[in-house]
């Protein structure tokens, strides 16, 4: 057995959204390692292009295209411009997501409630399709869908923001059974409390760390590199064999 291969990425393309920070940029990192040439892409395109230069100062084939995944257009102009940048799509990962509250559920507005589903539901499931024809054509297709512990059991404080990435989890299963067919793996992972300017509210309120870390096996905040080598498995050959299936990585918390 060759494992110089069995993570490797080599020759693929990984479109990667939500990914000039955090989360999405530490997946980035470790994908253009394996050997991907991989497309960033949040709001703002000034971030994206020092993210962008920041890998490619590391021998890495990056590139950043801005674009709101909330707009169905700026999807659509995302995958036609990687397509004519790398004329294809081996992985897709949906990582770009929102959630404008914290608080009470019933304090949520009809507003905040769109934006969060808009963004954490409809763009994924928009993107996935708009990736489709690509995806078919790829020898390993593979799309990874980042959701959350709280998709699997709400967390306090964050009530649409769960029923997003439950709906999140249920969709990774409805492709991931639909696609089998045309051999396009589709997995979830969940990430728990980790160390990101997205999460900042949770990890910097002392009640709620000595709550979560009360409930985690290996007492500790995780760091965004621990989900990107969870991502690189699900888009390598190693995980050829799973498909609809729902990682988490949490430090136990779930257990």
């Amino acid at each position: 057995m060759d494992l110089s291969t069995l993570f490797s990425l080599m020759n693929k393309v990984a479109l990667i959204t939500g990914a000039s920070k955090g989360i999405g940029f530490s997946i980035a990192e470790v994908f253009a390692a394996a050997g991907a040439k991989v497309v960033i892409s949040s709001r703002k395109q000034d971030a994206l292009d020092e993210m962008a230069g920041h890998l490619r100062h590391k021998g890495y084939e990056v590139t950043g295209i801005a674009c709101n995944v909330g707009n169905p257009d700026e999807l659509e102009n995302l995958v036609k411009k990687t397509v004519e940048l790398y004329g294809q799509i081996d992985v897709l990962v949906n990582n770009a997501a929102t959630n404008p509250v914290f608080g009470p559920v019933h304090d949520t507005s009809l507003d905040a409630y769109d934006k969060i589903m808009d963004v954490n539901v409809k763009a994924p499931f928009h993107l996935m399709k708009l990736c489709f024809p690509y995806l078919m054509e790829s020898s390993n297709p593979s799309v990874i869908n980042i959701s959350s512990i709280g998709g699997i059991s709400p967390e306090p404080g964050l009530g649409i923001y769960s029923v997003s990435k439950a709906a999140l989890i249920s969709m990774t299963k409805v492709f991931a059974k639909e696609w089998g067919d045309h051999k396009i793996r589709v997995n979830a992972i969940c990430p728990g409390l980790i160390k990101t300017k997205f999460s900042e509210a949770l990890w910097k309120n002392d009640q709620i760390v000595n709550q979560i870390m009360k409930m985690m096996a290996l007492k500790r905040i995780g760091k965004s590199e621990e989900i990107g080598s969870v991502a690189l498995f699900l888009a390598s050959p190693a995980s050829s064999y799973m498909t609809g299936t729902i990682l988490t990585a949490d430090g136990g918390f779930t257990i």
